[in-house]
């Protein structure tokens, strides 16, 4: 009897291969991540002997925090430690009253206002004894030190790398090591089947040639007319909506040279986009904000408090924002006074529309009372901003055929407003209605 392969050996190579597999899978599982401990973890400082550092805190934020900082020179000296330099009954008498014990002639006082750039300090005398101290208790807590964490491109030793237990790469080795062996096999039945047939005297049919589809599709002339006549439609479908997007920027968020959240300042500081962009209530354009405008606040805002970091962008991310803002400006935040070198910020342009158009934002924010999220979206959530609207003619068009005139103490459209108001029937006219679908209110 003749033989037809050796069934033995294919089996054996097929279990070797398993077992191979298994055991890798199986020692990449097995590993398990240990949690990093940090021994030399600064133990949290015990406040001072009666006095509350957490009331302290707050007395802190809601009276001091607005020139003074713990560990950094603001509009007035840093506070951190304070205890250790000056006598607990002076600091009574400076914080209740500095003005008066500067005229007093104290030389303690007068050399701290001499050292601040005889900067006034605003007296605080509903302030008590108790509230005092446990100000002075939460200076004199120490600094506590920032643990390190692991960012999303650095690799935790003891960790795994996905939340499985097995990195991409051993499952993706593993899934080409079970093609590999499917086909091995593949290739080993046919190599035995062959042997089969011919031991057992078995002819294969030979295969009888036919026509490509392709030369069959091009015979049928029906076929090659409708499919012409589908590509050339679908060609032009495609290459107009590409020529239709030129121009349109709809959720362009360029990186500025300085990172500014309007998520911050619009959203969590309840800051008006008209105090940055004052010149939209007069103006033509919005305007890009002077660095001056953000000295009004970040002259004493040197750093974001701990609240403000997410995920994404940490609070030494935004601190370090912060001193990009004072180099440009030339401020030295050490010693509280400009240097008078700057350094110009190129900012990226966002929203920008053609020349041939003409869009007054005073006509909108100040006549029309339209707010500024009408058109850029819910600025105040965004960490970058970006352009919302699409701001196409059609875009343009849809708004003023659904926004209606405001008249209340706008008499510059009164007489007008009656007039058509009586011609089209309505109480209240949309903006298309008093002549804003007119070519040349926008072109010119």
């Amino acid at each position: 009897m003749k033989k037809v392969g050796n069934h033995n050996s294919i089996s054996r190579k097929l279990f070797f291969s398993i077992a191979l597999m298994l055991s890798i899978s199986f020692t990449s599982f097995a590993q398990e991540a240990t949690p990093a401990v940090d021994p030399a973890a600064p133990d949290a400082a015990a406040p001072s002997q009666g006095a509350d550092p957490v009331k302290g805190k707050e007395l802190f934020n809601a009276n001091c925090a607005a020139c003074h900082k713990l560990d950094a020179k603001a509009t007035g000296p840093m506070l951190r430690g304070i205890a250790a330099k000056y006598d607990a009954s002076w600091l009574h008498k400076w914080v209740r009253n500095s003005s008066e014990l500067i005229k007093s002639g104290d030389a303690q006082a007068v050399k701290v206002y001499e050292e601040n750039n005889k900067a006034v300090m605003s007296a605080f005398p509903q302030l008590t004894d108790g509230d005092i101290d446990n100000i002075i208790a939460y200076t004199s807590e120490p600094k506590a030190e920032t643990p390190k964490t692991a960012t999303a491109t650095e690799a935790v030793p003891g960790t795994a790398t996905s939340d499985s237990g097995v990195s991409n790469n051993i499952i993706l080795g593993a899934l080409s090591l079970v093609m590999l062996i499917l086909v091995v096999m593949l290739f080993l039945v046919n190599k035995v089947l062959s042997k089969v047939a011919k031991a057992n005297g078995i002819e294969v049919a030979p295969k009888t040639p036919t026509t490509p589809i392709w030369k069959a599709f091009a015979r049928n002339q029906f076929l090659v007319l409708v499919s012409a006549v589908f590509l050339l439609l679908a060609s032009a479908y495609f290459v107009y909506g590409f020529l239709m997007q030129i121009g349109v920027d709809q959720d362009y968020a360029p990186i500025q040279p300085i990172h500014y959240s309007h998520r911050i300042h619009a959203g969590s500081n309840g800051i008006s986009c008209k105090y940055c962009h004052s010149s939209a209530r007069v103006s033509k354009h919005s305007g890009i904000p002077s660095l001056n405008v953000c000295m009004n606040c970040h002259k004493s805002i040197g750093e974001v408090s701990d609240t403000t970091a997410t995920p994404e962008y940490s609070k030494a991310f935004y601190d370090a924002e912060i001193q990009k803002l004072y180099k440009a400006v030339g401020w030295d935040a050490t010693n509280q006074k400009y240097t008078g070198k700057t350094e110009p910020v190129k900012w990226i342009r966002i929203h920008n529309l053609p020349s041939f158009v003409y869009f007054n934002h005073s006509q909108h924010v100040n006549v029309a009372g339209i707010e500024c999220q009408t058109c850029h979206g819910p600025v105040q959530e965004y960490e970058i901003q970006k352009q919302f609207a699409p701001l196409t003619m059609g875009w343009c068009i849809n708004c003023h055929r659904k926004t209606e005139v405001k008249m209340e103490g706008n008499e510059y459209y009164t007489k007008i407003h009656e007039q058509l108001s009586k011609k089209y029937g309505v109480d209240k006219l949309t903006a298309a209605q008093m002549g804003g679908l007119e070519c040349g209110k926008c072109h010119y």
